[in-house]
């Protein structure tokens, strides 16, 4: 019996030219629909309750499936790249959130509302983990600046969904059509890489079938990895707790609802220029621990000034708390440092973000009943200030040079060095 082995992968791409721009395109253009359907619920929840029937019990089971969703398929994500091949994934993931965010908009009832989110979760779940294996494979001399342009493009596609769902439903006449809309750039996402498609192989396969689950063993025995992983889940915890209980932070301190969402907003905004100028900063070291104790000082100086003071600079904790969330691109960054090829790569990627999103899932439930049952926000914020003691250990771990499939003494390797 002769067995067939997984296709080579390709080579680099040169950092500049026409194939480095279409490729970027590319990129960009998948991150972008990489949160919108999580986003642009949230912004017309109410309506949607009001227009199919859905309880809150229901509702609450509708905010909390993204992170479910994007932790579970998350873990799978990377076997189905090896099977299918990591561009064929991606182009699948594009379908499913193309196909789920049209029928959702159509959806009479709210069991097809969640049925439908979830096809469009599953496809932005395997877009998280085989995104990041892209840039390793396509740009390995450039990790940092693509990681960049690529978180840019998933705060962005978080962002601007949040802003303009509600008008577009205005101006059309109901809340389908503003949740609807957002499966227009999914769809114009696919032509990039029908264009990538005929200009090269595609990405190779990864490992051989048959691992199970989320990983490979060598990266399952790293504690690098580990550390990773849980670097990316406090982080991931955090983002979700200032979505959706910063505002409510702000009013308890006497800042009126308006202002307090302008404030959280502008917490989201901040990660914005964070996002494009950590990674392609970072990835000039080998060494990232010198931007792990940064960021999280700045969380801490955030967390302080909101325990301590929330109504009297809330503006400085909004800035903060945002400087504090650029650990997110940072992360997706050590996911194509830590790791030497695309193969291995993908397995990371599907550890850290699978487990990572299902550690983060906790994080807003567990600070709901912290308040309540304590009828403040005092032990909710210590409680947020001491997950930053883990999340600064396993982020000098994870950022200390070296690989998770090599000799930790190893430093040399592709995108560890200066970027050209």
């Amino acid at each position: 019996m002769t067995t067939t082995d997984p296709d080579p992968a390709p080579s680099a791409v040169p950092a500049r030219g026409p194939t480095a721009l279409l490729l970027g395109t590319t990129l960009l253009l998948t991150a972008l629909n990489l949160r919108a359907a999580v986003t642009s619920v949230g912004a017309v929840l109410p309506e949607i309750q009001a227009g199919v029937g859905m309880s809150d019990s229901v509702a609450g089971v509708l905010t909390t499936l993204p992170v479910l969703a994007f932790g579970i398929v998350g873990l799978l994500a990377a076997r189905l790249g090896r099977r299918m091949g990591t561009d064929r994934a991606l182009v699948a993931a594009l379908l499913l959130i193309t196909v789920g965010l049209v029928v959702r908009a159509l959806a009479p009832t709210a069991g097809w509302i969640l049925v439908t989110s979830l096809v469009a979760l599953c496809g932005m779940a395997i877009g998280n983990v085989l995104v990041p294996v892209t840039v390793k494979a396509w740009f390995p001399d450039a990790v940092g600046r693509y990681t960049g342009l690529y978180s840019l493009g998933i705060m962005v596609g978080t962002a601007v969904p949040l802003a303009v769902t509600v008008p577009l439903s205005n101006l059309s006449g109901g809340w389908r059509f503003g949740l609807g809309i957002w499966a227009v750039p999914a769809a114009l996402a696919l032509v990039p890489w029908f264009l990538v498609s005929r200009r090269s192989e595609g990405l190779a396969r990864s490992a051989p079938t048959g691992v199970p689950f989320a990983g490979s063993p060598g990266v399952r025995r790293s504690v690098k990895a580990w550390a990773l992983m849980v670097f990316f889940g406090i982080q991931s915890m955090e983002a979700y707790v200032a979505m959706g209980w910063l505002p409510s932070i702000f009013q308890d301190a006497g800042i009126s609802p308006t202002r307090a969402g302008l404030l959280t907003a502008l917490t989201m905004v901040v990660g914005v220029p964070v996002a494009l100028l950590v990674p392609s900063l970072a990835a000039r070291r080998p060494d990232q621990r010198g931007w792990v104790v940064a960021l999280v000082a700045a969380s801490v100086l955030g967390y302080l000034g909101l325990w301590l003071a929330a109504g009297r600079a809330p503006l400085l904790w909004s800035v903060l708390l945002g400087i504090g969330l650029g650990a997110f691109p940072l992360a997706l960054l050590l996911i194509g440092l830590r790791a030497r090829s695309p193969q291995t790569t993908s397995e990371l990627s599907s550890l850290v973000q699978g487990w990572g999103y299902l550690l983060a899932a906790m994080g807003p439930l567990a600070i709901g009943v912290l308040h309540e049952v304590t009828g403040g926000w005092d032990v909710p914020l210590v409680a947020l200030l001491l997950l930053l003691l883990p999340k600064l250990i396993a982020g000098l771990i994870a950022g200390a040079p070296g690989v998770v499939d090599g000799d930790p003494s190893d430093t040399a390797v592709e995108g560890n060095g200066p970027e050209r």
